[in-house]
């Protein structure tokens, strides 16, 4: 028996005694001093732990600690907005609201790409998405790729 697999068996051997373990273990302890050794020094230990015996808790611990719930049951709840206070997490979201708010007005301004600038004006928008001119302009654009839809010329490909 090799000893790994005696190993995962010894709290068994240890608690019932090595008297009462199965054959092939006694005969592997006799032939093993590694195992053996280990075996007793467990014993030992369970030995120890059987004379062992917990400390009495002190006379008041009860009344204590239900001193303590009653005064964490009597904290009012903390609201969703607790958070703020730590000023690290508030400095973050004020950071993250300032960057994403960022984020959005620019995406605008650079998304849009029917405006022209002037120095009169201001902005001007050219042919502005949605409408009839718009739409015609992009189809121009796009036309190669429309005709290779067969979807768009009604055709369809198994013809």
């Amino acid at each position: 028996m090799k000893c790994d697999k005696l190993r995962e068996e010894f709290m068994e051997a240890v608690l019932s005694g090595p008297q009462a373990a199965s054959p092939e273990i006694q005969e592997h302890l006799r032939a093993c001093a590694s195992c053996a050794e280990e075996l007793a020094s467990l014993q030992q230990t369970m030995a120890l732990l059987d004379e062992w015996q917990a400390p009495e808790p002190s006379p008041y611990f009860a009344s204590r600690l239900h001193a303590r719930l009653r005064e964490e049951a009597a904290v009012p709840a903390r609201g969703w907005l607790v958070w703020l206070r730590r000023p690290v997490v508030a400095a973050v979201a004020v950071v993250l609201v300032i960057v994403s708010a960022g984020l959005l007005e620019m995406g605008r301004f650079n998304s849009d790409s029917n405006t022209l600038a002037t120095k009169d004006e201001g902005v001007v928008r050219v042919n502005a998405p949605g409408t009839a001119v718009g739409d015609l302009q992009y189809l121009d654009k796009n036309a190669d790729l429309f005709s290779e839809f067969d979807a768009l010329d009604g055709q369809s490909s198994t013809e």
